[in-house]
């Protein structure tokens, strides 16, 4: 980040790599045009910008880090730039942590459009997570839903999941985040099992290729 000229970041989204890859390439960047930017919507023309720097330079950029993280930021004044850096764990994994994340990415979206984490939560035999109505899944909530009707498990958007969770209303069978850098998060002792094993098996993949 040292390196970046630009001005005050107005989005800064953070994508998993793995092995040198962007397992996730077209859906982050579906998601990056749905997202906004002081009010309007991420120009085609960027996206199309971030999508050629990755297709040509993520390779060599990722050398240090392949399974990095890949920071794409845009300033207010609609400049952006890209780097690769270190994936760090997160701290803890606990419900009260993983409800304060997904509350931060939902206060981030009422401007973006797009929470880049989301909490999620299998209960009575379906899958739900808290969205807003009108906002775009993030590049890994998008996984995640293909992954449930693979299964044939229903996904329900549910606006207010997160403080159903916190107040009581909800007691799912499982709590987790859904998170575009870190995956599947499962609450400690209600792990997100049903589709971590899918998200982790598409970034083993990715290593796998690149150890050949």
């Amino acid at each position: 980040m040292d390196d970046f000229t630009l001005g005050e970041p107005a989005l800064v989204c953070r994508w998993r790599l793995a092995g040198g890859e962007l397992p996730l390439c077209n859906r982050h960047l579906r998601a990056l045009g749905a997202r906004q930017v002081n009010g309007t919507t991420v120009p085609k023309a960027l996206v199309s910008w971030a999508k050629q720097h990755i297709e040509w330079t993520l390779a060599d950029g990722s050398v240090e880090h392949p399974d990095g993280v890949l920071m794409v930021v845009i300033d207010k004044k609609g400049r952006a730039a890209m780097a690769v850096g270190p994936y760090e764990e997160p701290k803890s994994t606990s419900t009260g942590a993983l409800v304060n994340r997904a509350r931060a990415a939902a206060r981030e979206a009422t401007s973006t459009q797009v929470s880049p984490e989301t909490l999620w939560a299998f209960a009575d035999g379906a899958f739900m997570y808290d969205i807003a109505s009108g906002q775009r899944a993030s590049g890994a909530s998008s996984l995640c839903e293909d992954l449930a009707k693979t299964l044939g498990i229903p996904v329900t958007r549910r606006p207010g999941l997160t403080e159903e969770v916190m107040d009581g209303r909800l007691t799912p069978e499982e709590l987790f985040l859904v998170s575009d850098e870190h995956g599947v998060l499962g609450a400690t002792g209600r792990q997100g099992m049903h589709l971590a094993e899918g998200f982790e098996r598409l970034f083993e993949q990715a290593r796998q290729r690149n150890e050949t």
